[in-house]
């Protein structure tokens, strides 16, 4: 096999259904008798994959230009999230001593791995596929009790998208209104493609980064009023979440349109939302500096919200964001954030879908949320999510390979009194994308 094109395979050749194998199982970590290079690397995967070996020391110069260790970290990451912890080599067959298969057996399943070994005295791997893997005996109940027994709130969804139909293949709470940090994004992301579908705007229109956010992965420090096209500041704010993105897009399409394209959307509790808060005016009023005005908003309806929002604009800002309170666990996640339902989002994506924007769809495609192992039986997926302390959401929207259908699945994971594990959320979502796949 050429060098390059065995490298590169890794990331690109990933199927997640296998015929049945014989398996011999061998003690977690143990190895056979090693006589040749192959069954010697093939002996140290285990520890490859769960972290324990250098990656610099297993792999040929020729794999790490091909692909880099934090690509690689990121396709082992997402296989583990999948399908838990590398357990055991089960069979290592070669013909050659040089090249040959192997059936890593991880917690929930077992992949094929073609291993391919060079000739020098450091005996470095150059080839590395992940082809197939055989996952054994998940269900949607099995993942839907492990999610309950989450501590806080949970609720999900998984559901055929059949024109503006949802059809459930499993749900638990799917009607509760949840905390879903910047899963909300998904409606400025609709509002702004249906502007530009109207011809008011275009992708490739340029506008000022005007409004800078905390936390920013994209924009943090960058110069006020920097020029930057419409598509540049969609990519950000979904692909990595961008909050000073975010908010540009909010005051640039109109906090009362984005509003209005929420309700037409099919949100089941729009007021929830309403006012629709920037990034930055969340932040602030959860901080200490706006414990004088935090009461009388929570306790405020839509209009007395929106006045006293607007009444404190100037403070409202940036500079004002208290990063210190939120240092020590989640802060008022039940009274004031960005909420919706597994259906509500179901619903957002029937909405965005219909759209028929290519940019659009391409930009929701950015980052999966879930690595390439997991996107592999999807023809399409695009992503979103959101996250702060004691809340965690994940929604994805996919056309299956197998037969074309699309498909929702969106989870959400609420607790007020700690922090959450976003690897667990993260495994849990992966494995009801895999059953979703079938």
């Amino acid at each position: 096999m050429n060098r390059t094109l065995a490298s590169i395979a890794i990331a690109a050749t990933i199927a997640l259904t296998a015929p049945p194998v014989a398996h011999a199982l061998q003690p977690p970590g143990a190895a056979t008798a090693s006589s040749t290079a192959f069954d010697r690397r093939a002996a140290q995967l285990v520890d490859l994959v769960a972290g324990r070996i250098a990656y610099a020391n297993y792999f040929d110069a020729s794999f790490q230009a091909a692909v880099p260790k934090v690509k690689f970290d990121a396709i082992t990451a997402s296989i583990i999230a999948q399908y838990g912890q590398p357990v055991s080599i089960d069979k290592a067959t070669s013909t050659n001593g040089r090249s040959g298969t192997v059936f890593l057996r991880f917690e929930k399943g077992v992949g094929t791995i073609s291993l391919e070994v060079g000739a020098g005295p450091d005996e470095k791997v150059f080839g590395l596929v992940f082809s197939n893997f055989e996952t054994t005996n998940d269900s949607f109940d099995k993942v839907a009790a492990e999610l309950a027994a989450l501590p806080g709130k949970t609720g999900f969804l998984v559901a055929e998208l059949d024109g503006s139909t949802v059809r459930p293949l499993a749900a638990a709470n799917a009607d509760r209104q949840f905390a879903v940090g910047s899963t909300i994004k998904l409606y400025i992301l609709d509002e702004l493609t249906a502007q530009i579908a109207s011809g008011e705007r275009k992708w490739s229109d340029v506008a000022p980064l005007s409004h800078s956010s905390f936390s920013s992965a994209a924009t943090a420090n960058w110069p006020k009023d920097t020029p930057v096209t419409l598509q540049t500041l969609a990519n950000w704010m979904i692909s990595v979440s961008d909050n000073g993105a975010t908010d540009t897009l909010i005051h640039l399409l109109g906090r009362e349109k984005i509003e209005a394209r929420m309700r037409a959307a099919g949100h089941s509790d729009p007021s929830r939302n309403i006012p629709l808060l920037t990034t930055v005016e969340t932040f602030a009023l959860k901080g200490n500096n706006f414990a004088d005005i935090r009461p009388a908003f929570i306790a405020g309806d839509d209009k007395a919200q929106r006045k006293l929002i607007d009444a404190n604009r100037d403070r409202l800002v940036l500079a004002n964001v208290d990063g210190i309170s939120f240092i020590d666990g989640p802060r008022f996640i039940d009274s004031f954030e960005w909420f919706a339902s597994p259906n509500d989002i179901a619903r957002a994506m029937i909405d965005l879908r219909a759209r028929k924007s290519d940019t659009m769809m391409s930009v929701l495609a950015i980052n999966n949320g879930v690595g390439p192992a997991a996107g592999a039986p999807w023809r399409y997926l695009g992503y979103k999510g959101g996250s702060e302390n004691g809340v965690l959401s994940m929604s994805l929207l996919g056309e299956r390979k197998a037969d074309g259908k699309w498909l929702v699945v969106t989870v959400s994971w609420n607790d007020p009194k700690a922090n959450l594990d976003a690897d667990k959320l993260v495994g849990l979502v992966t494995r009801f994308l895999a059953l979703a796949a079938k």
